[in-house]
């Protein structure tokens, strides 16, 4: 299938390269300099995907396109490429559809674009969507996943305990199709505790396109678990992940939204740039925390720099190893976030399952800690997508979670 054609109506000096690695990928690079061309232009075509505008040079004329490209029953999207000093001056940043900060490389642009032909749904000249290559799967372009971040600053938490006992509580109770990204790229282990051994990485594919391969959707790498989840890891080693490049792994994730319901991130204790570009993508942070000073004291210090980043509204506490007689309310004082739930020790259940390569919520469906991750399940789905709530298998409801959180101690299992 023939791939769209994209506007660049940017600076000459940016034009030749950005037009080059687009017509690399396959897409037809239209340059053009002034509000006129663009006009002419649309007058004669109808598979415009997306259009490439400069807001810095001459932000009136990029305005007038951006009036061109919406004009009657038209909505082509725009990019408005532009430096971070001058979207801080803008007054009103909202004729555009989304923005990308000077300085860039012309592959993450190209990425981006991609990211935003699949979301606009582009349609041709009658034949159909307009899709990237390869064997993507036809679905329902009007959904979005809800993206679930997984992260706490301190190792040890329990954070991919956390992320692989929810996506599987997610799939299997809830009805939900989840996707589960492990995103750590230094000690990420989500596959080899799901039993996947030897499994093709997101850097691989990446590695292999960089030579001449095709390019793949997350869904294409990702490896297909016992349970009915769908696993996809970065990278199975920490050396050579240059090629993760932030932008284009959070594009990935975009692109990815419209095959499922929930896509679950497994994030490396750390404030990288990759994991601040996630941080942005994310609908909600689950910040897992065990009731022991040092994990408290990470949890502040996201707190903190959650408020400095702008995404604070999305953290929430997942209070694990809870039946520890420790108060869910002074542990939300301590903090200063609210506590979405609470799991109790699992003991050795997390271990067994572990070694069968499966999740406590498939192994042990009756125990209470799977009541636990239902719960939460549950609730998410309710936020983020209360229609499919009234559907979703009904599950077994703990009764540490039926009195408001903070009001009494979690009780301990006897």
């Amino acid at each position: 299938m023939a791939r769209p054609a994209i506007v660049i109506a940017l600076p000459p000096e940016e034009r030749g390269a950005v037009a080059d690695e687009l017509r690399a990928a396959g897409f037809e690079a239209i340059t053009i300099g002034t509000p006129s061309e663009l006009e002419v232009l649309l007058a004669d075509r109808n598979d415009i995907a997306v259009a490439i505008l400069d807001g810095e040079r001459d932000f009136d004329a990029s305005i007038e396109c951006y009036g061109l490209l919406h004009e009657g029953a038209r909505s082509i999207p725009a990019l408005m490429v532009m430096s971070p000093e001058s979207l801080n001056a803008l007054f009103s940043p909202t004729a555009t559809d989304e923005f990308f900060s000077r300085p860039y490389s012309v592959d993450s642009l190209r990425w981006r674009v991609e990211a935003m032909c699949i979301r606009s749904v582009t349609v041709d000249d009658g034949s159909g969507p307009v899709i990237q290559g390869g064997s993507m799967e036809m679905v329902d372009w009007s959904r979005r996943a809800t993206v679930i971040a997984v992260f706490n600053p301190k190792g040890g938490v329990g954070k991919t305990t956390v992320a692989t006992n929810l996506a599987s509580a997610l799939q299997l109770h809830q009805n939900q199709k989840v996707l589960l990204v492990d995103a750590d790229t230094v000690t990420g282990h989500v596959t080899t505790s799901l039993g996947l051994e030897s499994v093709r990485t997101v850097a691989d594919s990446w590695r292999d396109q960089a030579e001449g391969g095709d390019a793949e959707t997350l869904t294409e790498i990702a490896a297909a678990h016992v349970s009915g989840l769908t696993i996809v890891a970065l990278t199975s080693t920490p050396l050579n992940i240059d090629i993760l490049e932030p932008g284009r792994v959070t594009d990935a994730i975009t692109t990815s939204r419209p095959m499922y319901d929930f896509i679950v991130v497994d994030l490396h204790p750390s404030y990288s740039a990759l994991n601040k570009a996630i941080f942005e993508k994310a609908d909600r942070i689950l910040v897992p925390v065990t009731p022991d000073v040092p994990a408290l004291r990470a949890a502040v210090q996201l707190r903190e720099v959650a408020i400095e980043l702008g995404i604070q509204d999305r953290l929430s506490l997942v209070i694990n190893r809870a039946n520890s007689g420790v108060s869910v309310a002074d542990m939300e004082k301590t903090v200063g976030m609210p506590a979405l739930a609470l799991i109790r020790s699992g003991g050795l259940l997390f271990v067994r399952a572990a070694n069968e390569g499966r999740t406590v919520i498939e192994m042990y469906p009756k125990e209470r800690v799977t009541e636990d991750f239902d719960a939460i399940a549950e609730r998410l789905v309710r936020t983020f997508a209360p229609e499919a709530a009234t559907v979703a298998m009904p599950v077994a409801r703990s009764s540490g979670f039926r009195r408001p959180f903070g009001r009494a101690k979690v009780p301990a299992r006897a």
